[in-house]
């Protein structure tokens, strides 16, 4: 699949240096002290549990990023199915390159398919509606581009990215200002005056602030923690006028019915903060 627009080369180039010098710092002595400098061997990623693959594009940069002779052969691409015994991809070149950066790429792939396959697996319950799954802002700190293309590789649909892509009022907004229809006001001055291109959500905790929020004329109504009957009223009142967002405690099981009400979107931060890491190895080729 496409890298999304925010993964840029620049974005990942900066992570993978911070990371690497997370790790590495003055040397990898394990590897330094044991591993002549010019022994060139090849590994492969071994897949242990059955998953939707995620992050081997972001391998290939890693590994190429730290020795651009390592030479990568990828045999099962991001966003496809792999079974236990499964080799994804084979990397040769420099035997210390490689252990170098081992971790890193393992890390990286194994969260990334850990949330790639939990997507999958939600967004699967999805099928034959109109609604579609969204990931949050509940990412690991320094880790939110691989978490939310990871999101993207399961098959959701990314939210906002950060704070600067999008207007999102949530409750201590509209509390600190008072009301629905002040916190917009000031938000469409805001984006008149700033001349940014921002939509604007705004978060609604019962019926009487959903018909407050349409009536402010925003570009989407965030549905939180209501009941599936109170979405149902909510959404039949917005009646096409903007888009819905189901968010709040949402589970698997919860999905079908809440799609059933018609929302455009649910948004759980789950898919990224509740995944667990798929069991993946880097494997001398002997």
């Amino acid at each position: 699949m496409k890298r999304p627009a925010y993964a840029t080369d620049k974005v990942l180039k900066t992570f993978i240096k911070n990371a690497l010098e997370e790790d590495i710092q003055d040397g990898d002595h394990s590897t330094l002290s044991t591993i002549p400098k010019d022994l060139k061997q090849s590994a492969k990623l071994l897949v242990k549990q059955d998953c939707i693959l995620a992050g081997v594009e972001l391998a290939e940069i890693i590994f190429k990023t730290f020795d651009k002779d390592l030479k990568v052969e990828v045999f099962i691409k991001d966003g496809k199915a792999a079974k236990v015994g499964d080799v994804a991809l084979t990397v040769t070149g420099s035997a210390r390159s490689i252990l170098s950066t081992e971790r890193l790429v393992l890390n990286c792939m194994q969260r990334m398919s850990g949330i790639a396959t939990l997507t999958h697996d939600w967004d699967s319950r999805l099928v034959g509606t109109k609604t579609k799954l969204l990931d949050t802002r509940k990412t690991t700190p320094n880790f939110r581009v691989c978490e939310k293309w990871a999101v993207a590789i399961g098959g959701g649909t990314n939210h906002r990215y950060g704070l600067y892509d999008m207007i999102m009022l949530k409750d201590n907004h509209i509390d600190y200002n008072g009301s629905i229809t002040n916190a917009v006001k000031m938000a469409k001055d805001y984006v008149k005056s700033t001349k940014k291109k921002l939509k604007i959500e705004v978060e609604t905790r019962n019926l009487k602030e959903v018909k407050e929020a349409i009536k402010a004329k925003v570009d989407r109504i965030m549905l939180d923690n209501m009941s599936v009957s109170m979405m149902k009223q909510a959404v039949e009142m917005i009646n096409g006028s903007c888009e819905s967002e189901a968010s709040g405690g949402i589970t698997r099981d919860m999905l079908k019915e809440i799609a059933s009400t018609g929302v455009t979107y649910i948004s759980a931060g789950a898919l990224t903060h509740s995944a667990e890491n798929i069991d993946l190895s880097l494997k001398a080729v002997k």
